[in-house]
């Protein structure tokens, strides 16, 4: 009897994937006969599951939307990774979710086994989030949920839309994606008057009722809503900007940097162009350490001059090279030396 319940479980945990379990498939995960398969899914129906069946080679059996609702269950990694999950979203820039999601993982941890409270436990209790510098504005989840609902349903938005400045003006969208970037939430649209794509912090948006009429989908901007995103809002922010030329091939670059760091443009097989910038000279000195291959600048003024300071202090930072014994070959240039080429002092003009 406790095998035969053990099997169900195990069949009801199979079926809650979306998608059709030929007979066959979940005989073979089950080890059990076809007919042992087929009696089984009748007990279910006998407990109130709603099993569909569909004959053909794409059917199969799938758990049907029913009033009554299977138990979570749940295998060791997925405990794991929805705990982490909720976790994560309670520390997140959504308003309200903080509270719900200790209540969900405090639910979770009731009807998980001894073996796996632990385990999530121990998550939970040892687990933290290094703070932001600047901590992001929180986002209401129901206007997150009317934005998202509008992408699926391809409706036009009617919205009021505050800048930096706290300036407002009403705008006609056609919403396409939501992208979280950082700790900030943004709604990537087709601008209808501007016949443009446009990026709106969704912290600064307030729907309009009602809702527009339909309009055809679109592909993303640039292919990537979330690169186009990331190189839109970076730049925007940015106090410094600048254009690096970097001696190496682009895909040697694209390889190295985030997106947000930059637009990385191809001259030739050996050279690109690093459109980037920062906050401050000295994020941008280190997005620029990283590229790992020499690169030359030549503004904007102050950029070069605090290279220049740091190429002078990572030369001071290290002792001189000791006298060489007669006969003995010439030293490896020390990381950050003069002699290094690939160190930011040396790379820059």
């Amino acid at each position: 009897m406790l095998e035969t319940s053990a099997r169900l479980l195990r069949l009801l945990t199979l079926l809650q994937s979306p998608r059709a379990w030929p007979g066959t498939e979940l005989a073979d995960r089950l080890g059990v006969s076809g007919r042992t398969v087929r009696n089984d899914i009748e007990r279910l129906r006998t407990l109130g599951y709603p099993v569909d069946a569909t004959r053909g080679s794409a059917g199969g059996y799938r758990l049907a939307a029913g009033s009554a609702m299977p138990p979570l269950l749940l295998e060791d990694d997925e405990a794991v990774a929805v705990t982490l999950a909720v976790r994560t979203v309670a520390q997140s820039s959504m308003a309200g979710t903080e509270e719900t999601s200790l209540r969900a993982l405090a639910k979770l941890e009731q009807v998980l086994p001894a073996r796996l409270r632990r385990r999530v436990k121990a998550l939970q209790e040892y687990t933290a989030p290094v703070p932001a510098d600047r901590p992001g504005p929180t986002v209401d989840t129901d206007l997150l949920m009317t934005l998202t609902a509008a992408c699926r349903d391809h409706e036009r938005l009617r919205l009021d839309y505050r800048d930096h400045a706290g300036a407002s003006t009403r705008r006609l969208v056609e919403p396409q994606r939501v992208v979280n970037w950082g700790r900030r939430w943004y709604l990537v649209a087709w601008d209808v008057d501007r016949d443009d794509w446009r990026t709106f912090r969704a912290d600064r948006i307030t729907p309009r009722t009602p809702a527009g009429p339909r309009f055809a989908p679109r592909g993303d901007p640039e292919g990537d809503a979330a690169a186009y995103v990331a190189g839109k809002v970076s730049a925007a922010a940015w106090r410094h900007h600048t254009r690096v030329t970097v001696h190496a091939p682009a895909a040697t670059v694209l390889e190295r940097i985030n997106p947000a760091v930059g637009v990385v443009e191809a001259v030739d097989g050996r050279t690109c162009v690093l459109v980037t910038g920062a906050d401050t000279l000295e994020s941008l000195a280190v997005h620029l350490s990283v590229l790992g291959c020499d690169f030359t600048v030549t503004e904007p003024p102050e950029l070069v001059a605090y290279l220049r300071e740091l190429a002078g202090r990572y030369a001071r930072s290290t002792p001189a090279a000791a006298p060489l014994a007669p006969g003995a070959g010439a030293p490896a240039p020390v990381a950050g030396s003069p002699d290094e080429g690939s160190s930011p002092a040396a790379c820059s003009r």
